[in-house]
């Protein structure tokens, strides 16, 4: 590969910065003198405590705290519909402690007297904390508390996504400040408790890209118990030990993730099988849910009679569209001419379940903002991306102030308009699955192979040759015979 502008036009040495590898950061230096320098030191310094990681933890941190002051509303007059969706302030947590007996002390996957829609380490981070709510005190008081207990732990999750990514690619640190100060996390960090599984998962690429395949599996298998979506990050290392040939390390994760899965799960399917199966049902019988493609197709279908989508229909079309979707994806992994990089096949898989689901509530976007820092740290198209999301966070929050309140439609945001917000975040999602797609097949255009390195969360796969590609099943082979010496 030939210099580029990017880097100064010499390989970098040690950690990267972004004010000369990001375009729009380069440009936005200019207004404190420009990028830094060919001979400063921008990364992770060797002495003292200020580095790379002490920044990001402060930004994080003043990140969650904004998270949690756009939440003051409720926390101040309570958690009640609409004015909790017009303050733009609703949350999952303090719904469920009222709704789900949490309140009661209810606990999930222990008491029969009401189900619980969630896997099971979600289920127990719900029940657990809501023991720590002082058993006195009105209920809305008690809500806010059990928010708080939540926060703080959520926060805590953030710290832990962010450090791990940061660390996953030690020469770019500061990719993780995506995920630090990402909108998408102050908006949604607090709604429900997916930042858990986001955790377990950042984890996971961490070990896995340090060649520890069996902490990698711990790590993915909790992941899974804790919400279904990172089981898709373990189809993405088979796809790379099939091009690649290097099984080893892809089949310990497989089998780690396999044990701590089973020894979460297995438990609480034998002593409470209807419990634990209810997440599995809940899923599968739901109704097309808030701002999925198929939710919004019945608000109109609704509006011009037309014939709207059944649970059952659902169910196909999210079977068949995310299967062709995958098998896009498997297509891209063994077609770029170049392996594709772990984060870019994970990024796209998760985006693609999420297009394809019967529901998309705002927070599944935690997903895949350190996906997003790992597959294509680009300033300029998480910017696009996040602004889709923003609008898409405040519509359904207005559009589900409208049909609690039962107001009228012109003080309100109307159906048209909110499944607009929904298309939108689809667009500017397919925006960035795009530009991964071509940074596969075009790795000049990749920010991390322009920094002369493979893969840093590959793990075995860092620099592996090709075993085989599409492109070798219908290369001829020449005869033994006529070969060359």
């Amino acid at each position: 590969m030939e210099p580029t502008a990017d880097d100064g036009g010499r390989a970098p040495r040690g950690v990267i910065s972004p004010s000369r590898n990001d375009p729009l950061v380069h440009t936005l230096s200019e207004a404190v003198g420009g990028p830094i320098g060919n001979h400063a030191a921008p990364g992770l310094v060797r002495s003292g405590w200020w580095t790379a990681e002490v920044v990001l933890i402060i930004l994080t941190v003043l990140a969650a705290s904004g998270g949690v002051l756009i939440k003051g509303y409720c926390q101040a007059v309570g958690w009640n519909p609409p004015t909790e969706f017009y303050a733009t302030c609703y949350s999952d947590l303090p719904t469920l402690f009222k709704e789900r007996g949490l309140a009661d002390g209810v606990l999930p996957l222990f008491s029969h007297s009401a189900l619980f829609e969630y896997p099971v380490i979600t289920s127990l981070i719900a029940g657990f904390t809501a023991l720590l709510v002082p058993g006195v005190g009105a209920t809305d008081a008690r809500a806010t508390t059990y928010f708080d207990i939540n926060a703080v732990l959520l926060a805590v999750m953030w710290l832990i996504t962010v450090v791990a990514t940061a660390r996953s690619n030690p020469r770019r640190p500061w990719d993780a400040a995506l995920v630090a100060i990402a909108p998408g996390f102050i908006l949604a960090g607090f709604i429900n408790w997916d930042m858990w599984a986001v955790a377990f998962l950042a984890l996971g690429l961490l070990a896995f890209s340090r060649n520890r395949p069996v902490l990698a599996g711990l790590a993915i298998g909790l992941g899974v118990a804790t919400k279904f979506y990172p089981v898709l990050v373990l189809g993405v290392l088979v796809l790379l030990a099939l091009r690649t040939g290097r099984w080893r390390q892809t089949l310990l994760t497989l089998a780690s993730a396999a044990v701590a899965w089973l020894i979460v799960d297995v438990p609480a399917a034998i002593a409470n099988p209807r419990d634990w199966s209810f997440f599995f049902t809940f899923s599968a019988n739901r109704d097309p849910s808030f701002s999925s493609a198929y939710y919004s197709w019945n608000l109109l279908a609704d509006r011009l009679h037309f014939a709207k989508l059944s649970a059952t229909t659902t169910n196909t079309l999210f079977i068949v569209t995310f299967a062709l979707c995958c098998l896009g994806i498997a297509f891209v992994a063994f077609h770029a001419p170049r392996r594709p990089r772990v984060a870019q096949l994970a990024f796209l898989v998760v985006a693609a379940f999420v297009l394809t689901g019967k529901v998309y509530s705002p927070q599944y976007v935690l997903w895949l903002i350190p996906l997003f820092a790992l597959a294509r740290p680009r300033w300029r198209d998480f910017l696009v991306w996040m602004a889709g999301e923003a609008l898409h966070w405040v519509a359904i929050w207005m559009y589900l102030g409208w049909t609690t309140s039962n107001g009228p439609v012109q003080n309100n945001i109307d159906t048209p308009y909110y499944v607009m917000a929904v298309v939108v975040h689809m667009i500017t999602l397919l925006y960035v699955c795009l530009h991964v797609i071509a940074d596969i097949y075009d790795p000049a255009t990749d920010p991390i192979r322009r920094s002369r390195e493979d893969d840093p969360q590959g793990g075995a796969f860092d620099g592996a040759p090709d075993r085989w590609t599409l492109a070798s099943l219908w290369k001829p082979r020449v005869p033994a015979e006529t070969a060359a010496p």
